[in-house]
């Protein structure tokens, strides 16, 4: 079977982020089952808030043209989405959109189509995130990705991980774990 080649990201910079400490336990999972992982942090690929006026006067910014190439190189997307206010961050939203136009190579959906993704929230709250990461699956699904069925929003998240950085509560720390296995998985079958 082929290995899958998987992008990570959390659509949250912030210093300490839940989403960011649940998504490299995700990783984990997804390697477990023979995933060849490439984990980035949006803060290193800077773009201003998209706009169609800028993006004719000035091009694509570099941030956007580096995430494509990363986008193009990947069968598939574990993506660990914050919530705010009941939907998708701006960062997340700014890059999915970002991603998503036409360059020289060709339409932007070709950067979503075919290509599965997996999603993970994490949040203080009681609903865990679980709101944004319905916008999230319509938003990628528009795109022309498979979003598998297999998601994890955590409620409570700043009580899952110590002081090291490490989860807490083994519990959940598998069904993290199992939701990058089963994105590894379904992606090999796909790509197969």
């Amino acid at each position: 079977m082929t290995q899958p080649k998987l992008l990570a990201f959390a659509g949250s910079t912030r210093k300490g982020s839940l989403n960011e400490a649940m998504l490299r336990v995700a990783v984990a999972g997804a390697q477990a089952e023979g995933a060849d992982v490439t984990h980035v942090t949006l803060a290193d690929y800077p773009m201003p808030l998209f706009n169609q006026d800028l993006e004719a006067e000035q091009g694509e910014p570099d941030g956007a043209a580096r995430l494509k190439t990363l986008f193009a190189a990947a069968d598939g997307l574990l993506i660990a989405c914050p919530e705010y206010n009941g939907s998708i961050t701006p960062l997340l939203k700014n890059t999915l959109d970002w991603v998503s136009r036409k360059d020289a190579g060709g339409p932007g959906g070709r950067y979503y189509k075919g290509k599965t993704a997996g999603l993970i929230s994490a949040s203080a709250g009681r609903l865990g995130g679980m709101r944004g990461l319905v916008h999230v699956r319509q938003i990628l699904t528009n795109l022309g990705a498979v979003v598998i069925p297999e998601q994890l929003a955590v409620f409570g998240a700043d009580k899952l991980f110590g002081d090291d950085g490490v989860p807490e509560d083994e519990a959940r720390a598998e069904q993290l774990r199992d939701v990058g296995g089963a994105l590894a998985r379904t992606t090999a079958k796909l790509i197969g």
